[in-house]
């Protein structure tokens, strides 16, 4: 579904922040991508709707070349695939359907986006999603009255109701307390399984990406230095991904052994 080939990134100023980066992956994949702050996470999975262009390789997207698209080819590209950020991206002044309905909006002859006019379908598309994510029953209110947690069901949310494919996650839960980060990635978890959704998600905190995610990517200086299965990883293989530091992991040994434990258990 997602296809990598000696994929490279280079900025302006000359760093090279992505090399001969090979990855694929396949439909219906939940994959935790870590790493230290600065190692190309965000890059990489910004590159699979071209917000950067790559500099080099082949990046496919179900077979299309995401490097030579252009202009509308583009906006067609985005919109089989949804992009959720760490700052949510709300209209916090209107109230939570209007703000999933914003997705819909790219689809919507000229007029209606002008006027703001939407049909009935579209509505139940919207509510549909806000039930998919519990937090139906906050349909009317204001967005700036919701907690944090409550505003990112509404980002995922606005993500599910333009129907994609894939779901990139740029640390959706980074700002969000423990508690309210488990519910969340509970969400992703529910609809990566349900509706059979692929899901890319950068994340620094390395317990929840074991616990949730089924396989997980390594990156360290802009390379792939692990790709492997949760059951996999182990504290060597995270010393190595993270330079030997403790930076940005969110993890400690007795945590981590406890949710490798408890995943082969119920395996």
């Amino acid at each position: 579904m997602i296809e990598f080939k000696e994929v490279e990134k280079r900025y302006p100023n000359g760093f090279l922040a992505l090399n001969h980066i090979n990855l694929n992956i396949e439909q219906g994949e939940f994959v935790a991508i870590i790493g230290l702050s600065g190692a190309g996470k965000s890059t990489l999975l910004r590159c699979i709707n071209k917000m950067h262009d790559i500099s080099g390789g082949t990046l496919r997207v179900n077979t299309i070349n995401v490097g030579q698209l252009k202009g509308r080819e583009v906006r067609n590209l985005r919109r089989n695939i949804g992009m959720i950020f760490q700052s949510f991206n709300l209209v916090t002044r209107v109230s939570v359907l209007k703000n999933v309905l914003v997705s819909i909006v790219p689809n919507m002859p000229f007029w209606r986006k002008i006027f703001g006019v939407f049909t009935r379908k579209e509505k139940l598309q919207a509510l549909m999603a806000l039930d998919q994510v519990g937090i139906l029953e906050k349909a009317y209110v204001r967005v700036d009255q919701l907690s944090g947690g409550q505003q990112q069901r509404v980002a995922l949310a606005r993500t599910l109701a333009q129907n994609p494919k894939i779901i990139l996650a740029d640390e959706p839960v980074a700002s969000l307390d423990p508690v309210t980060a488990k519910q969340v990635m509970e969400d992703f978890k529910r609809i990566n399984q349900e509706l059979n959704m692929t899901i890319l998600m950068n994340i620094h905190h390395v317990d929840l990406a074991l616990a949730y995610a089924t396989r997980v990517i390594g990156v360290r200086n802009g390379e792939i230095v692990f790709d492997g299965k949760v059951d996999e990883i182990n504290e060597e293989t995270l010393a190595f991904i993270y330079n030997d530091t403790k930076e940005g992991r969110g993890v400690n040994h007795h945590a981590m052994e406890a949710t490798i434990a408890e995943k082969n258990s119920i395996a």
